[in-house]
């Protein structure tokens, strides 16, 4: 009857949803016996869409789109007509309101829809509305009646246990409008990007559990795209006039997981912690002038090696092991053979790591990374080839205040700047926004080059959109975690990236922004904020951040009694709650597939023997690379030579002609001329892309190491400064004890500590948390509070 009732129905003809660049951002959900009817609408409640889901399929999905377009009225008959339909098995039952579908996803037997039911805004791009999640809901979409034994078996609730545990509540984030999954400038040049591919993209985490039904439907009317990472919008000001400062961070959902159970890169070339940031600078406009808005991107990313570290409760800082099984740098290769798809060219790398350590480990990393580099420049020409900067930041932590590492560091993003520039440009409003477009249709894959989309002067949508500045080009930060050194780098970065941008909406008058500004303490918060956020995702803790707290001038005692704790926190969540977290994440991304009579994900070793074949194929993505640990002997692990960074001795280039002028060098500023061979080139350095005040050095002197290029493939800037960032190594490396107090309820474990170079050992015994628990000797208010404010409840 129900059926009948739908197809007796008016339809609405020459209305189509998809051309008419409306989207549906509220809907209800009601039941029948037989069927689940989602009914949405757009926001001015002119259209209205139906959509049916199959109950009486155990495990299969059916779900099917009506082709009508109702009015608000139809949609009211057409309830009426459906409880009629239904009286004789309960009717028609209203579920709940949601505002979008997250996705479908099934363990065992049945399938599960995952709702959004409470939304909030947390701001706006090009008048879109940006929103992140407050409550979602998991329903299982077959009929109580037509269960198995299976839906209701253990295994079955601790899947839905442990994929509930993601909390989607957290720095998830989506808009109905605006394509949050890319920046500024993609959007306003690819204005026609919509529909399935905008959900395949890297940075859209719900891509597996939405393809089932993009796939039946072919259109992405019914869900969200979600992005998750770490937004902000702040107000801002300058000389009586105000601005909105936007920080988006965007996480790739590619190579996801944890500090120690992602590191490095995978085979295809993805890296763990691969964050994108955005940061968007405009001004409302007014009396019918255009808006001036502009956005510039930087990236941080794992060290592109196969390199791996293993948890132990007996190690509070494990030793760094280095695969030989890639000696080509293939994966390396396609790492940065990405991003220069993404980005264009050049592509900047500042490496942050030690240089020298008593007990190599950083260090081998570093001579590493110098070799990759090398090697995948060799195949590169001209403005192609990849820029590398090496800056140890640890090196001057004793030595130098938090300002004068700012300070440098400022001068590391001025010269990223000159390269890459930043994205401008004047939107004149329309009828549709200032991007006009719908969320479905064809898009262009996220491997398309940007170089091929460079902007002009163009009309999209309702919207004349004028360009005058684009970024080309991207600076990539990494140390170890890339995390805490990172984002002190990050930071200036974009604090030299603000001036420029407010220079270019004719703010100020020169780009130069000094770091007792008030605009560089509200930037230092965002910042601060970003970091936190992306460090208790993949570290555990909150970032460390010694260098902030020592600009503002925080008490020292108190800021490393604080560190500490976070070093704690960090120390115990990758021990303990980690492996949890990334079985969780493999389940929600895809990357596993429970099957019955099949091992179960909690059987599993680690989260990488699924995928290495040890019990079958279990994932189709080659996300999760084969796992290191089982595959590497003494015999693999690159140790430190004496040949670390050889050729690279840190002198002045006496046989160049080049000048220096305009300041007096300082007495450490010939540490960042490299020239190791009788083959050098000089190029300027910078060239007034700040105030004279950072440009004490206008030229630099590159080894080419026998090639004749305008650059080399490394330089190292080890002591253009003289302060670092703390990290937990640091901190920890402070203190000549810890027992056993120190960690709450940390049950019968006996721990005793040695400092040295190479960190804490901690010697003991610890049992499996899961005993601990058990024996009622791991209490509660621990895991509250190593969770801390993480990512998962």
């Amino acid at each position: 009857m129900e059926e009948v009732a739908m197809e007796n129905h008016v339809v609405n003809k020459g209305v189509d949803f998809k051309s008419s660049c409306c989207y549906m951002q509220k809907f209800k959900l009601y039941e029948t016996h037989s069927k689940y009817y989602i009914i949405g609408r757009d926001k001015s409640r002119s259209q209205w869409k139906v959509l049916k889901i199959d109950r009486l399929k155990p495990s299969e999905l059916s779900i099917t789109e009506d082709p009508t377009i109702f009015s608000e009225v139809e949609c009211t008959d057409l309830r009426i007509r459906i409880r009629e339909g239904n009286k004789s098995t309960g009717g028609l039952k209203s579920v709940t309101t949601c505002y979008g579908i997250i996705g479908f996803v099934k363990f065992l037997e049945p399938y599960y829809m995952l709702l959004i039911t409470k939304r909030k805004k947390i701001g706006t791009i090009c008048g879109h509305t940006i929103y992140a999640i407050a409550k979602t809901i998991m329903i299982p979409v077959p009929h109580a009646t037509v269960q198995s034994k299976v839906a209701y078996s253990n295994d079955e609730n601790s899947y839905k246990k442990l994929l509930c545990s993601v909390d989607l509540t957290k720095d998830f984030f989506f808009s109905y409008s605006y394509h949050i999954m890319h920046s500024l400038q993609k959007n306003m040049s690819d204005n026609n990007t919509t529909g399935q591919l905008l959900y395949e993209t890297m940075f859209v985490w719900n891509e597996f559990l939405t393809r089932g039904i993009r796939n039946t439907l072919q259109n992405t009317s019914w869900t969200v795209a979600l992005v998750h990472g770490f937004f902000e919008q702040v107000k801002l000001s300058i000389s009586e006039r105000e601005f909105y400062l936007t920080v988006i961070a965007r996480r790739s959902r590619h190579f996801a997981g944890t500090r120690y159970l992602k590191r490095g890169v995978n085979t295809k070339g993805r890296v763990a912690n691969d964050v994108e940031t955005e940061q968007i600078v405009f001004a409302d406009a007014h009396d019918g002038c255009p808006m001036q808005i502009s956005s510039v991107v930087q990236i941080r990313g794992s060290i592109p090696l196969f390199w791996s570290q293993e948890t132990s409760p007996l190690n509070i800082r494990p030793d760094i092991l280095l695969s030989k099984k890639d000696q080509d740098f293939e994966a390396t290769r396609l790492h940065f053979e990405n991003l220069a798809k993404r980005y264009g060219n050049p592509i900047i790398i500042l490496n942050l790591i030690k240089t020298h350590e008593k007990k190599p480990r950083e260090s081998i990393l570093r001579t590493e990374f110098v070799n990759a580099v090398r090697y995948v420049n060799r195949n590169l020409r001209g403005g192609n080839r990849l820029k590398f900067l090496n800056w140890d930041l640890h090196l001057h932590s004793r030595s130098s205040k938090a300002t004068n590492v700012l300070a440098q560091l400022g001068k590391v993003a001025a010269y990223a700047l000159k390269f890459t520039g930043i994205f401008y440009c004047q939107v004149t409003p329309g009828i549709g926004g200032l991007l006009g477009y719908c969320n479905s249709g064809k898009c262009v894959d996220e491997g398309t080059d940007i170089n091929n989309h460079l902007l002009n002067d163009d009309v999209s949508g309702d919207s004349s959109v004028k360009s005058r500045m684009i970024q080309t080009g991207v600076l990539r930060t990494n140390c170890i975690d890339c995390l805490d050194r990172t984002n002190v780098a990050q930071f200036s970065y974009g604090l030299a990236a603000l001036g420029c941008q407010l220079q270019a909406l004719g703010f100020i008058e020169s780009s130069y922004i000094d770091l007792d500004h008030h605009l560089a303490k509200e930037m230092m918060e965002v910042y601060e904020s970003m970091g936190d956020t992306i460090a208790l995702q993949y570290g555990g803790s909150a970032a460390h951040k010694k260098i902030f707290s020592e600009r503002r001038g925080q008490w020292r005692p108190a800021t490393q009694s604080q560190e500490l704790i976070r070093a704690l926190q960090r120390y115990c969540n990758n021990t303990y709650f980690d492996g949890n977290k990334q079985k969780a994440i493999n389940l929600f991304l895809g990357h596993f597939h429970p099957q019955q009579d099949k091992p179960a994900l909690w059987d599993l070793d680690s989260d990488q023997n699924y995928i290495s074949g040890k019990h079958g194929s279990y994932s189709a993505d080659d996300s999760v690379r084969p796992t290191i640990r089982r595959s590497l002997s003494d015999g693999n692990i690159l140790r430190e030579s004496d040949t670390t960074i050889r050729n690279m001795e840190v002198t002045i280039c006496k046989h160049s002609s080049a000048k220096i002028t305009n300041h007096r060098l300082p007495e450490s500023t010939g540490d960042i001329f490299t020239c190791g061979s009788d083959v050098c080139h000089c190029r300027h350095l910078y060239n007034g892309m700040v105030n004279d005040r950072t440009c004490e050095i206008d030229q630099i002197c590159c080894d080419e190491h026998g090639d004749s290029y305008d650059y080399s493939d490394a330089v190292d800037m080890d002591r253009i400064s003289s302060s670092a960032n703390s990290c937990e190594e640091e901190v920890l490396g402070r203190f000549t004890s810890i027992s056993s107090e120190n960690i709450v309820s940390l049950g019968r474990t006996e721990i005793s500590t040695s400092a040295g170079e190479s960190g804490y050992s901690i010697k003991g015994r610890v049992e499996n948390i899961e005993d601990l628990k058990k024996n009622g000797n791991f209490a509660e208010s621990f895991g509250k509070w190593v969770e801390g404010d993480m990512f998962f409840l």
